[in-house]
């Protein structure tokens, strides 16, 4: 129930179709209603030409709660927006909606992308340790022979003790792989341009170089950020300093790995590739990926879906309460930090 003197901020919901209604659940709705002056049914799929019903929400609204497919938040919109003040974000990245308008404008963002983090860790981790059963040649090998067999001759060598994994950047996502990691008999080198030996040993990793890493690694992981240094960062020299039988796992984007390199890797079997992502995304009809027996390909899917996303509404909840209290996010976005974010 409202004071009678109410200073709950006004928000408004910004994302592409389709998107809320997975998004939140009923006690999402009841708790953005508690915490803000706002219609939660009123989604804005277009800020740019809005409707006359969010064009007034708009212009009322001090916070931004957006999602995946948001409009981008140019100067035009911006300008249509005079009390805004902040944007939360219950997703990862915000690249593709903040621009230097908000910036500009002094704008306060955060985002859920520790929430993100954790399901593409953990799908990770999964095919860390596949790879290192060789379960997907194994199943595919069962379900041909369909009888008995020796397969502790035919996986000789196979096992997930005293591996090295390599990962590639320390980015949130990398250092929640490392953190799971733990538990495991691996041992974890580590790429990052910007992660010092300090860090490192805090992290329980050690510093390779790039080309180092790739060569002593039965995994390479990419978790490094899309930025135009880190264009096909796994080239030709890198894939070919992979051992015999290594995967890849990218999950990261796919233009950080030079695809036309990788698939005389993969048709030759020499190595195996998990990709959750790819360039272009999704992979053209005609792509190899689509059938070769050492490359697991999935949709996209290693970040948050289904229930999962109900953990970013919970995470970009909990900073709009802090936001409507008075209180500094918890997990700010900083403009001059998302050069080398993902």
């Amino acid at each position: 129930m409202p004071h009678a003197t109410d200073n709950r901020p006004r928000a408004l919901l910004a994302m592409g179709p389709g998107i809320a209604g997975r998004l939140l659940a009923e006690r999402h709705h009841a708790r953005l209603a508690a915490l803000t002056r706002t219609d939660t049914r009123l989604v804005a799929h277009d800020l740019a030409d809005p409707t006359p019903e969010v064009a007034a929400a708009l212009a009322e609204a001090e916070v931004l709660f957006t999602c995946w497919g948001a409009t981008p938040l140019t100067a035009p919109v911006l300008a249509a927006a005079p009390r805004l003040r902040a944007v939360v974000h219950a997703a990862g990245s915000v690249k593709h909606h903040i621009t230097d308008a908000c910036w500009e404008r002094g704008i306060a963002v955060t985002s859920a992308a520790g929430a993100n983090a954790l399901p593409v860790a953990e799908f990770t981790l999964a095919a860390i340790l596949f790879a290192g059963k060789r379960v997907l040649h194994s199943a595919d090998r069962y379900r041909a022979l369909r009888a008995d067999h020796d397969w502790l001759a035919e996986l000789d060598g196979t096992g997930n003790y005293r591996r090295t994994i390599g990962i590639v950047g320390a980015s949130r996502i990398g250092r929640r792989v490392i953190e799971l990691l733990r538990p495991f008999d691996l041992d974890v080198l580590l790429y990052d341009p910007y992660v010092g030996a300090e860090r490192a040993a805090g992290l329980g990793v050690r510093l390779a170089t790039l080309d180092e890493l790739c060569a002593r690694s039965s995994v390479v992981s990419v978790h490094a950020p899309q930025l135009p240094e880190t264009h096909h960062l796994i080239g030709r020299a890198q894939l070919a300093a992979m051992p015999a039988g290594a995967t890849l796992i990218n999950t990261a984007r796919g233009s950080l790995v030079d695809e036309d390199a990788l698939l005389p890797e993969l048709t030759s079997g020499r190595l195996h590739a998990v990709l959750d992502v790819t360039h272009p995304d999704p992979p053209r009809t005609s792509s190899p990926f689509y059938d070769l027996p050492n490359v697991l390909l999935t949709p996209h899917v290693a970040g948050s879906l289904g229930n999962e996303l109900h953990r970013m509404a919970d995470q970009a909840l909990d900073e709009l309460e802090r936001f409507a209290s008075g209180r500094p996010f918890a997990d700010p976005v900083h403009g001059d930090a998302l050069f080398r974010s993902a």
